[in-house]
């Protein structure tokens, strides 16, 4: 008879561990009504990931504990089922010691209401965005448990990255691998893991079935895409992205080998893939920490349309207010474009001038500021009156504020501190202006979610982008063109070449000079920047980690 193994490819919630455990409870249940008699929860999913510095509290620690025996107390009558569940293992740090108490990323295997095999991680990740040495201590054994007549090996997410583990669960006498992951999503990285675990199958030559988990966790988001690989070195299954689901996969002895199968969704090109990261990372950031709606200020320009379309197919056109604040420099293109985007996706949509404050504050200061021309002090004003006016709404009416900044801005600091910044997240902080504008050209094309058909007004992705702050202004001014600037941040952010390798590349020593500059000097400013979505491998948040007094210019 075949072995049926369920994949938990869940949603769960950080620190919610009753409800993360009635969530496993539930799928257990399900899947063993379907067949299934091996069910695998991704890693760490009693307490859910990324969890930091609350791996340090006893108390943490002991609800853990108290998660995984009510799933064992609660699947016990589920006859001949094995659940693979994720937790940490051992007791958290009180007090100003610095001892630390060992602690282990771990599964346990649990069958007739009791632990019948516990594995801790065996290779901990401390690089990027991750910090687990911190954390854990490495695990040291092997975990091999029979499930369906099927000797299983359990790994841990990066011990399938090298030979070693799977090799040891091999001669532990497993005949399958079952990896449990929590792997944090950047473009491309799905088509990565099933690649390097093809690999993996080459190389230790048993099948594998790799369990991920689905979600948004602050600026981090997990894209499932769960997925089997055969004993000969191919895919044979997988789950779809971006969303909760059960996933089976069926293993049979044939001729002393065995085989998986299961349905397989169909691959997806990088802009779905981006795209469906951007609206989950914003709708679990804003549901999962109780928020029911979110306004953003609607300028007319390329960046706020992106995140007013990306908040429609997240939250849907009820929960999101904009508001179009112009200043004297406010083209009328600007409104024009502005309303019409907001008539297409059905939100929302308010007009405040900000002119009189504008001509207040100006007037406030003129004694001050006698003898000197306007520059980039009045610009800013406007942007913070701006700034005011929705973290007011936000006050009133209980909105998160959505900043509208691109990864170009924030690198090179063109945003201004408590003006256009201001807000609780950035759904875009992690895009580049260049991919801004295929973003928008790609959604214009597609309506994933049903939402709205081509959303984004033609002359809102035509236009030159300009802050409209002073007249006439482009923000080629100020920067180098996109291609250009986003080039050479691509390098020097995400692939740490020096300024000396990028004028070897050919770039112009001005624009290096001026990008890298920029650069540096803006730390403080992304150090007090809001959180948003992480897409690419290197994002300006957990793995990005600069000192805003900083000398070094190589």
């Amino acid at each position: 008879m075949p072995l049926k193994i369920a994949v938990a490819q869940l949603n769960f919630i950080v620190g919610d561990m009753p409800g993360n455990a009635q969530r496993i409870i539930e799928a257990a249940k399900t899947a063993h009504a379907q067949g299934a008699r091996l069910l695998l929860t991704p890693e760490l999913s009693i307490c859910a990931y990324i969890c930091e510095d609350l791996f340090l509290r006893p108390s943490f620690m002991a609800a853990c504990d108290e998660a995984v025996k009510t799933v064992a107390r609660e699947t016990a009558h589920l006859e001949g089922m094995a659940i693979v569940v994720g937790h940490p293992v051992g007791t958290g740090q009180r007090g100003k010691s610095v001892s630390v108490t060992k602690r282990t990323n771990s599964a346990s295997v649990i069958r007739d209401g009791r632990v019948i095999e516990n594995y801790a991680k065996r290779l901990l990740p401390n690089y990027q965005l991750f910090d687990e040495r911190r954390y854990f201590t490495p695990g040291q054994g092997t975990c091999v448990f029979e499930a369906g007549g099927v000797s299983v090996g359990l790994l841990i997410c990066e011990d399938a990255w090298f030979d070693e583990p799977a090799e040891l669960a091999k001669e532990a006498g497993a005949e399958l691998l079952a990896v449990i992951n929590a792997s944090p999503f950047h473009v491309g990285k799905g088509y990565e893991r099933e690649a390097m675990m093809i690999e993996r199958v080459k190389a230790c030559g048993l099948p594998l079935v790799y369990a991920h988990l689905v979600g948004g966790q602050d600026e981090v988001v997990f894209e499932g895409q769960s997925f089997a690989v055969g004993a000969s070195a191919t895919l044979v299954g997988r789950a779809p992205s971006f969303e909760e689901k059960l996933f089976l996969v069926e293993v049979e002895r044939a001729a002393g080998a065995l085989e998986l199968r299961a349905t397989t969704a169909p691959a997806r090109d990088n802009s779905a893939d981006l795209w469906d990261a951007l609206v989950l990372g914003l709708r679990d950031y804003v549901r999962k920490n109780g928020f029911k709606s979110v306004a953003l200020g609607l300028s007319g320009g390329i960046d706020s349309a992106l995140v007013l379309a990306i908040a429609v197919d997240a939250l849907g056109k009820d929960a999101v207010h904009c508001v179009m604040m112009p200043s004297p420099y406010t083209a009328g293109i600007s409104l024009e474009d502005a309303r019409e985007m907001a008539r297409r996706m059905g939100v929302k949509y308010d007009e405040i001038s900000i002119l009189p404050e504008f001509e207040a504050f100006k007037t406030s200061l003129a004694p001050l500021f006698a003898g000197r021309a306007e520059d980039t002090t009045e610009e800013n004003i406007q942007a913070r009156i701006r700034g005011v006016m929705l973290m007011a709404l936000s006050n009133k009416f209980g909105h998160m504020v959505l900043t509208t900044g691109n990864k170009s801005e924030y690198a090179t600091g063109y945003c201004t501190l408590y003006g256009d910044m201001c807000g609780g997240f950035a759904p875009i902080k992690d895009v580049v202006k260049t991919k801004v504008f295929e973003l928008a050209r790609w959604r214009n094309a597609h309506d994933p979610f049903k939402t709205c058909a081509n959303p984004i007004p033609e002359r809102i992705i035509t236009r030159p982008p300009s802050a409209e702050l002073r007249p006439d202004q482009k923000d080629q001014d100020s920067l180098p063109p996109y291609e250009v600037l986003d080039a050479i941040i691509d390098r020097y952010v995400e692939n740490d070449m020096g300024v000396a390798e990028l004028v070897a590349e050919g770039f112009k020593p001005a624009d290096v000079e001026l990008v890298t500059r920029l650069i540096k000097i803006n730390e403080y400013k992304r150090q007090q920047s809001a959180v948003g979505t992480r897409v690419t491998h290197r994002g300006f948040g957990k793995d990005w980690r600069y000192p805003m007094t900083n000398k070094f210019r190589a």
